[in-house]
């Protein structure tokens, strides 16, 4: 990406954070971690250096969760990365833990997987107040095997599908209408996600979000804490920032809804 090409993303996601974020004083003060242990893809820079990208906060290109980071931000919460695997020690301090499209052999030569000691650790965290998200991929870019591990704990399935599928730039075949009166996207009205896993549910988990009878979105509360799963890393700077989308469809604003709700679960 040129220099004006990532100085213009970076001022249309400025601007998409601040006509969607309001700050409220029950988000500020809180630390949202995101996983760069399962997921952990590198490529080369032009100097020949591998360097970290791909739903990253710091990755500002259309990969990156940098906007998605900004958010958070101005809503006062601190933004911080994990790159070992969680532990009781390292979540402690954490309100809310997003795990996004875990990596398979394919993406990075030795994947870390979700491992059972790692399960007990996430699900202790969760059930003392923690607010876990859960962001899968489509069938062939995400490891399901282990992450269906954790997700089952709290009564969710990853259907390891691609529903929702769009050729090239035929963006009306990813869109969703958020149902009226909606809990977490309040805002938004029409969203883009494509090609995501759509979710098999068992309670306490609950559908918040479907399609066609397709679930899209579940909740899960689990102790003092909450679970939430998407099959999609979907706010990525690419759907949220630029003018990659038509003007009716709402990721901005989604984002935002999302990022404040999840602060205002955390403890």
């Amino acid at each position: 990406m040129t220099p004006f090409k990532k100085l213009f993303l970076l001022t249309i996601l400025a601007g998409a954070c601040q006509l969607t974020v309001r700050s409220q004083t029950t988000t500020k003060g809180k630390t949202v971690l995101l996983d760069y242990y399962y997921n952990n893809e590198t490529k080369k820079g032009k100097d020949g250096k591998s360097f970290r990208y791909h739903y990253t906060w710091e990755d500002t290109t259309w990969s990156g969760y940098s906007g998605w980071g900004n958010m958070f931000r101005q809503l006062g919460a601190s933004t911080q990365s994990l790159e070992t695997a969680p532990t009781t020690a390292n979540l402690q301090n954490a309100s809310v833990y997003i795990i996004v499209d875990p990596d398979t052999e394919k993406e990075t030569p030795k994947p870390n997987f979700i491992q059972p000691q790692d399960i007990k650790a996430i699900t202790s965290w969760v059930k003392k107040g923690g607010v876990l998200v859960l962001l899968a991929n489509d069938s062939g870019n995400c490891e399901f095997t282990h992450l269906n591990m954790l997700a089952k704990k709290f009564g969710v399935r990853f259907k390891e599908d691609r529903y929702n599928l769009v050729f090239n730039d035929q963006f009306e075949q990813g869109a969703l209408k958020v149902p009226a009166d909606h809990a977490i996207l309040k805002t938004a009205k029409k969203v883009f996600i494509k090609e995501l896993s759509t979710l098999e549910l068992k309670k306490p988990a609950m559908a918040v979000f479907q399609d066609k009878g397709n679930i899209i979105m579940s909740v899960t509360p689990f102790g003092k804490g909450t679970v939430l799963c998407i099959g999609d890393p979907w706010i990525y700077n690419e759907y949220i920032g630029g003018k990659k989308l038509p003007d009716d469809f709402e990721n901005p604003k989604a984002a935002a809804d999302l990022a404040r709700w999840l602060l205002e679960k955390a403890r």
